[in-house]
């Protein structure tokens, strides 16, 4: 007998061992050899499919006619299709009666369908968002008030964006400019307002309050306002930046200096902090005050009769 034929026998023998290792459940007779074919045969169609999906990934990325968005859903689509189809296949190729699963498949799937009723919502909501390209990766959004990317939700405080990384099945992959992942549910940016900085335009406009004096040269002031502007190299020349008096107030005229960027992911408050100091500085060349919060207290000399002076404020 051959080496072959010596081991092909030997390779018989074992199956047929397998085979008698068996019990019975219920009108169901599972063997050894069933269990084992079982799971060669699910870690064989797992190495398919990830091989399939890593092929499809790279002829898609080579495909530069396609957006991204369109790309993360077609990956999606496809993956669906091939999961179903391995299922499909493994039963077949096992040889498995679904009519003997018919005794508790409706329990089972009903119980199935409530545990993955959020599961099986966010994937739904992450195709729809893909295929309305309302959210897309590389975006720049808020969701809500903020705060569910760690926002602060006071009034007049910058709201905390966050880069659009990745749309899983499950939810999205939102990096925020603390450098921290937030994994947002797909449902969560369908029911609530999302603010997508890039839908449109990456450019933001930018917004900030200058109070100047009452005593101080406005038109000098506005005109070093908006050269401290133009000599960041953040902001866009087109549009220029703009300063227009929107009030006047108790000690001072207030100011908003408005101004574009197109790198929003880069942080909001640094260019600000970076656009105040320049102000401050120019304006203490100019010699241009900014007028802060006091009180002034007059103590007046009590007239004839009274007990004691008063102090008006």
């Amino acid at each position: 007998m051959s080496a072959g034929e010596s081991l092909r026998s030997g390779f018989d023998r074992t199956v047929e061992v397998m085979k008698a290792i068996d019990i019975d459940v219920g009108a169901y007779r599972l063997s050894l050899y069933g269990v084992v074919s079982a799971i060669v045969v699910a870690i064989l169609l797992y190495i398919a499919v990830k091989l399939a999906m890593r092929a499809i990934k790279w002829l898609l990325r080579r495909n530069h006619q396609i957006d991204d968005a369109q790309r993360v859903l077609t990956e999606k689509l496809i993956a669906i299709a091939l999961f179903i189809f391995a299922s499909l296949f493994a039963i077949d190729l096992l040889g498995i009666d679904l009519t003997a699963l018919a005794v508790f498949s409706g329990a089972a799937g009903l119980a199935i369908g409530f545990g993955l009723q959020k599961t099986v919502g966010n994937l739904i909501a992450g195709i729809i968002l893909l295929m309305d390209r309302s959210i897309k990766p590389g975006d720049i959004i808020v969701v809500g008030d903020g705060s569910s990317m760690g926002g602060s939700t006071a009034p007049g405080s910058i709201p905390n964006v966050g880069r659009v990384a990745k749309i899983g099945v499950r939810a999205v992959n939102v990096v925020t400019r603390d450098g921290k992942k937030h994994l947002i549910p797909n449902e969560l940016l369908m029911t609530q307002p999302v603010e997508n900085w890039s839908y449109s335009s990456r450019d933001v406009r930018v917004r900030m309050r200058v109070p100047v004096s009452y005593d101080c040269d406005l038109r000098k002031a506005q005109r070093l306002m908006v050269e401290t502007a133009k000599a960041n190299p953040r902001i866009l020349n087109d549009p220029e930046p703009v300063v227009w008096i929107i009030a006047f107030g108790e000690r001072a005229v207030e100011h908003e200096l408005r101004y574009w960027i197109s790198d929003p992911e880069a942080g909001l408050g640094n260019i600000q902090g970076d656009v105040f100091l320049g102000i401050w500085d120019r304006f203490r060349e100019a010699g241009i005050r900014i007028p802060y919060p006091r009180q002034d207290v007059r103590i007046v000399e009590a007239p004839d009769g009274d007990p004691a002076p008063r102090s008006k404020v």
